[in-house]
């Protein structure tokens, strides 16, 4: 995923909420709920699965947790842009406060 790839998600679900009159409703209270719901939702396809069983799911469960995926990706995205957050320079530097927070071990 490149930075363009993510402005053209941006800018598609733009469109698309705008399309159905849903930017009214996309605040960030009901996007991050919105967002946590799809997450539950992803974290149920490997509830009860082995470690073993969550890396080797077959063909129509990859598929669910693919769209589950999406929707937690679409929510994050949109809820990104309500506040707006670059969410790659937000990643970007959360990496950094986790490298000092953490540092790797001498070799």
């Amino acid at each position: 995923m490149t930075i363009s790839d993510l402005a053209s998600l941006r800018d598609a679900l733009r469109e698309f909420a705008a399309a159905r009159d849903w930017r009214q409703y996309h605040t960030p209270k009901n996007l991050s709920m919105a967002m946590i719901v799809e997450a539950a939702e992803l974290v149920e396809h490997f509830q009860w699965a082995t470690p073993e069983e969550s890396m080797n799911l077959p063909p129509e469960k990859l598929a669910e947790v693919r769209d589950e995926v999406a929707d937690t990706l679409i929510y994050l995205v949109e809820l990104a842009d309500a506040l707006g957050i670059d969410p790659i320079a937000a990643a970007r530097d959360k990496i950094a406060k986790n490298a000092v927070k953490y540092p790797a071990p001498a070799r």
